[in-house]
């Protein structure tokens, strides 16, 4: 019976610090997270537009496909819940074929391309779409592109899609698979 005791007693104290030394280190977590907010989204794929999403006539939440198809090399980025938002694209370039014209294949002609963050929401107590756009950054006409910004998120941001293009309202290469 003692030794049982011993054994019960010595477990609980086990236990009791292992779940002590857990909580602190979740929550010096917490706390180094919280200034730099928490991961909502971490992606390492993008896919550019194509098909029927060229141009106005199927837009993804409200944000129209760019005039013609475009073709992404690589891309990653992070989007954390305090609205830091970091992207960047290789290659990200008009399709190497028609129907783009001959002397556009492959190449870049936009000077700046932002990044917009679509969420799902809640306005007025229906579902609504917020878009938030970064301001411009610098693509190199080999559609190279690094962007860092601060976003307002709205609240809650369900199932973010991360855009780029030329402007808010346009896109050429969406987070997801090609």
């Amino acid at each position: 019976m003692k030794r049982w005791r011993v054994l019960v007693l010595g477990s609980i104290i086990t236990f009791g610090l292992i779940g002590t030394g857990s909580a602190a280190a979740s929550g010096t977590g917490s706390a180094a997270s919280s200034s730099s907010g928490k991961k909502v989204l971490q992606f390492q794929t993008m896919v550019g537009v194509t098909g029927p999403f060229v141009g106005a006539t199927n837009p993804i939440r409200g944000v129209n496909g760019g005039g013609l198809p475009w073709q992404i090399e690589n891309a990653s980025g992070k989007l954390s819940s305090n609205g830091k938002l970091e992207v960047t694209v290789e290659g990200l370039v008009l399709l190497d074929a028609a129907p783009v014209p001959a002397a556009l294949q492959g190449t870049n002609p936009i000077p700046n391309f932002v990044a917009i963050v679509s969420c799902t929401t809640i306005s007025g107590g229906a579902p609504a779409t917020a878009n938030v756009a970064t301001p411009p950054f610098p693509a190199t006409t080999t559609g190279d592109s690094k962007i860092e910004a601060q976003v307002s998120l709205p609240a809650p941001c369900i199932a973010p899609i991360i855009f780029v293009g030329p402007s808010p309202t346009t896109w050429f290469a969406a987070t997801g698979l090609g």
